[in-house]
């Protein structure tokens, strides 16, 4: 398992490892003084599994660097590490594991490793592709939107990135899931973005108006329906819902 800490500050590097040996006397953790070496080290494989991260620095601002992190390797674990619970919103709109705030113990450390077996039990499905020079992977869900250019594809992101990919759209096809429905040639969509659905026209979340093949429209929006249905069913199922 490969353990990151960030801080610039040695005696704080220091008293998290103290605290991460209380912990598992056996972790060893790779330490950074700043995000430009973190973020070095964090393109070579195996990824991290998990990074606890100060969140000021001088100069850098760890939510900047968690950002760039998690277009390098979404599947790795952020535990931001500061002072203050000012950036707490932000930290978990990136989907933090924790927020630990100095001095950091043994149960901190202790509860972000149980927060990252939760999440890897729970681990969503990922692409990965080549763009340029550049490898991304990302999850599925993060994908709102597939259009085939001749020999690319166009991939828009949730967070509103948009990747050209070259490769096959039929080869990128396969590796979706259920979620995802081709509304038209050369278009698909995951319908987890769909705000409206209508005979001609498919409307996504961030105002995108898509056109649906008239021939097959009455298929797809049965199967539409039928994912929508899917969805609130088991969002409605008392075994789903935590106590």
């Amino acid at each position: 398992m490969r353990i990151a800490i960030c801080d610039d500050d040695p005696r704080e590097q220091e008293q998290f490892e103290n605290a991460l040996r209380e912990w598992d006397p056996a972790r060893y953790a790779e330490k950074f003084p700043d995000g430009s070496s973190l973020l070095d080290a964090a393109q070579k494989q195996p990824y991290f599994d998990i990074v606890f991260l100060d969140i000021y620095m001088p100069e850098e601002n760890g939510i900047r660097i968690a950002e760039t992190l998690r277009e390098i390797s979404p599947q790795t674990g952020i535990a931001f590490v500061t002072t203050s619970t000012e950036h707490a919103v932000d930290a978990f709109s990136l989907h933090a594991l924790h927020y630990l705030l100095k001095p950091v113990t043994a149960e901190g450390v202790a509860e972000a490793f149980r927060r990252l077996t939760e999440l890897r039990s729970k681990q969503k499905k990922k692409i990965s592709f080549a763009v340029g020079a550049k490898r991304y992977t990302v999850f599925l869900d993060q994908i709102s939107l597939l259009e085939n250019d001749n020999h690319a594809v166009h991939v828009s992101l949730s967070d509103g990135r948009r990747l050209k990919i070259w490769t096959s759209f039929g080869e990128l096809e396969q590796k979706l899931d259920r979620s995802f429905l081709k509304i038209n040639r050369g278009i698909i969509v995951n319908m987890d973005y769909i705000v409206q659905m209508g005979t001609n026209t498919c409307v996504l979340q961030d105002g995108s108006r898509l056109p649906v093949a008239v021939r097959h429209s009455a298929a797809i929006r049965t199967s539409y329906d039928n994912y929508v249905f899917d969805r609130l069913s088991r969002r409605k199922d008392p075994k789903e819902v935590s106590t």
